[in-house]
């Protein structure tokens, strides 16, 4: 089987500034990481390194000291009021510590409006060196996988990717037809974790498992074979288990072994 890189997605550590959770994968053997440089919601714990340099000092050392990339950048959420302006430091940053993509959550209900502000930000952060993942997630205006294919094809934008998470593919309309179907080109990482499934039956509840109780691969009910399946076998993974619930009894650092342990066996057994 190809060789995988594996990088330790904000989310397992979400507290843990960028420094630390740099060695924290490196401690627990992945190559790469996802920081969350921005809040996913108004007044939602991130590690804004524009405004504090020292930290973003220590995190430029951090990812030299480790060898660990900053594989993605969290997050630009494209609303209807959707600016450039506010994004461009976040985006130079993300080149300055090494970022490769840019995770982009579509919040527009009007597609059209949607595509232009997605073809805008790709091309802003093109300038950067970044590629522009859209994620589906149910309780957005990008609820499935047909759906971002179809904005990141009219964007038609080189550097724009769909970013396939197994908890949200699991839980929207979306099929593994609609996933093998996805170009190459267009796919930069994949999202790992496992959940249950059906899941909530409310926004609320979908919302919390997302951000903050998802299971290990082989506790929950996702079809994650045949998902990996579906997707090229040398697609870098994103391990996104957030469970404040066992990070508060294990400690963060010994949550994100036990994230990565899991994960190794699914791969393992494919």
């Amino acid at each position: 089987m190809t060789q995988r890189l594996l990088s330790l997605a904000q989310l397992v550590a979400l507290p843990v500034e960028p420094p630390r959770f740099l060695q924290m994968a490196a401690e627990v053997g992945c190559q790469g990481v996802g920081l969350r440089l921005l809040p996913s919601a108004p007044g939602g714990v991130h590690h804004a390194l524009a405004e504090r340099p020292e930290l973003l000092r220590e995190t430029l050392a951090a990812v030299r000291d480790t060898g660990v990339r900053v594989l993605d950048l969290e997050v630009v959420r494209l609303g209807a009021d959707f600016s450039l302006e506010p994004w461009r430091r976040f985006l130079a940053i993300g080149e300055q510590i090494g970022g490769r993509h840019v995770l982009v959550a579509g919040d527009d209900p009007d597609e059209a409006r949607l595509t232009d502000s997605f073809a805008r930000l790709c091309e802003a952060a093109a300038a950067h060196g970044l590629t522009a993942d859209l994620e589906c997630m149910p309780w957005t205006a990008v609820a499935d996988v047909r759906t971002a294919a179809r904005v990141v094809a009219a964007a038609d934008q080189p550097n724009g990717g769909v970013l396939v998470d197994a908890l949200h593919f699991a839980r929207s309309a979306s099929t593994l037809q609609d996933v093998a179907a996805l170009p190459r080109a267009r796919l930069n990482y994949v999202q790992v974790c496992d959940g249950r499934v059906p899941g909530p039956d409310t926004v609320e509840g979908l919302i919390f498992d997302a951000r903050c109780e998802r299971l290990l691969p082989g506790e929950g009910g996702i079809d994650l074979a045949g998902l990996l399946g579906a997707l090229p076998d040398d697609l870098p993974i994103s391990i996104e288990i957030p469970s404040e619930s066992r990070a508060r009894e294990l400690g963060h650092a010994a949550w994100a072994r036990q994230v990565v342990e899991a994960t190794r066996r699914l791969l393992a057994a494919l």
